[in-house]
C-alpha cells in the first residue's frame, strides 16, 4: 500500500528527478513561463513555491537569511535563479500568501499525446520569457547583410539552378530502355549445396 506517498515518481529514479526539478524550478523562475507536461508542472509547482517562501521569510527575518539561501541553493543548484528568488520575487510576492504559480492547460504533445501544461509565475514579468537563453537567440551583434564571399556563393548557386532548370530534361525511359534480361537457367533436381 501507499500510505503517505504523495509525490510522483516520474518515471525516474530519486537522484534524476531532484535534478530535474531543480533544472525546471531553475528555467522558470529565469523564463517566468516553461511548457512541459502536466505531471512535471503539477510536480514543480509545490517544489518553486517553498522555495520562493523561503526567499519571503528570508527578507521578512534577515537573522535567518543566510540559512534560507544557502538551504534554495543546495536544493536548485543554480545561484544566479537563487538570488533572482530571494531579490526580485520575494519582493514581488510581498503580500501574497502562496499561489505564485499557475498552470494552463495546453493540449496533447503530437509525438505521444501526452497532456501539456503551461507553468508560469502569476504577474510575470513578460520580458523575461527567452531572455538570455544562449547563442541561438543572440542575434544582436549578428550582420544584417551577409559578408560578400556568402553573396558570391548565394550568386553562384542560383546560376547553377537555372543552367540546370534551361538544360532540355532527357527521355530516361529511353535511356534506361535495354534488352530484357535472360532468365537463369533451370537445373533439375534441388538447388542444395550449389
Amino acid at each position: 500500500m501507499k500510505h503517505r506517498i504523495k509525490q510522483r515518481k516520474l518515471n525516474r529514479d530519486s537522484s534524476h528527478r531532484k535534478a530535474m526539478l531543480a533544472n525546471m524550478a531553475a528555467s522558470l523562475v529565469k523564463h517566468e513561463q516553461i511548457t512541459t507536461t502536466v505531471p512535471k508542472a503539477k510536480e514543480l509547482k509545490p517544489y518553486l513555491e517553498k522555495l520562493i517562501t523561503m526567499g519571503k521569510q528570508a527578507a521578512a527575518n534577515p537573522e535567518k537569511s543566510l540559512g534560507k539561501r544557502r538551504k534554495a541553493i543546495s536544493r536548485m543548484r543554480d545561484e544566479a535563479m537563487v538570488k533572482k528568488i530571494f531579490d526580485v520575487l520575494a519582493e514581488r510576492y510581498e503580500g501574497r500568501s502562496g499561489g505564485y504559480t499557475r498552470i494552463l492547460k495546453a493540449g496533447y504533445r503530437y509525438g505521444d499525446a501526452a497532456p501539456m501544461a503551461v507553468i508560469e509565475l502569476v504577474d510575470r514579468d513578460v520580458e523575461a520569457k527567452g531572455k538570455d537563453s544562449g547563442p541561438a537567440n543572440d542575434f544582436e551583434d549578428m550582420p544584417v547583410t551577409g559578408s560578400e564571399e556568402t553573396k558570391a556563393k548565394q550568386a553562384e548557386n542560383a546560376k547553377k539552378a537555372e543552367a540546370k532548370a534551361a538544360k532540355p530534361k532527357a527521355d530516361k525511359k529511353a535511356a534506361t530502355k535495354q534488352a530484357p534480361k535472360a532468365a537463369p537457367a533451370k537445373t533439375g533436381g534441388s538447388n542444395r549445396g550449389a
